[in-house]
């Protein structure tokens, strides 16, 4: 029987956090069975380029090599097409202009396209939302894509893992969202609870 081949596609937006997108790509880098594709906005490389220091599709692939990455403006991709088989997508982070033309099905781009796939095919699209504060139509926004059937997922730090680096709130967050498309990981420590409290004398 033919082994079972997970696509990941993750898009990468203009607002800030593009090292999520970065981390998320590395952390599918030799995952056995996972195939890694990734598209970039044009206001994601700005921000790849001010965040992290990724000044092209070369940089990117050094950084974060084995993925296939595809040319934002390039509506005719595999990834354009519902019968390109993609397990999961994430766009990492989403701005909110990517939010808003995912939850109208403006599919103006590789990536907004990409999404409305998932979407259409009742696949698993996850949102990393990045913005604050939020104003009513980013609210309503992030409804309708949930409706839809996506995920919104805001990168937000959790502190009871007592992180002592950005790296390690960034690893959190990625951790979450390879959770939520079934990728095995180690980036984050996971939950083993608190010990019950002591009782007191009545």
């Amino acid at each position: 029987m033919a082994r079972t081949l997970n696509r990941i596609v993750v898009g990468i937006s203009g607002a800030s956090g593009a090292i999520y997108g970065v981390r998320l790509l590395q952390a599918l880098q030799g995952q056995p069975g996972v195939e890694a594709h990734a598209v970039v906005s044009d206001a994601g490389w700005r921000t790849l380029q001010h965040e992290c220091g990724v000044d092209g599709p070369a940089a990117l692939q050094a950084l974060a090599p084995g993925h296939q990455l595809h040319d934002v403006r390039n509506v005719g991709a595999t990834l354009a097409s519902g019968s390109f088989r993609s397990h999961a997508m994430v766009v990492a982070p989403c701005s909110m202009r990517t939010l808003a033309a995912i939850a109208h099905g403006l599919s103006d781009n590789l990536l907004t396209r990409a999404a409305d796939v998932m979407l259409k095919e009742r696949r698993k699209l996850v949102l990393m939302v990045r913005e604050t504060p939020l104003h009513l139509v980013h609210l309503r926004n992030m409804l309708t894509v949930t409706e839809m059937g996506a995920i919104c997922c805001p990168p937000l730090p959790a502190f009871y893992q007592h992180p002592r680096s950005v790296q390690d709130v960034v690893d959190a967050s990625v951790a979450r969202v390879l959770d939520l498309i079934d990728v095995p990981h180690t980036l984050a420590t996971r939950w083993a609870g608190l010990p019950a409290p002591l009782a007191t004398a009545s």
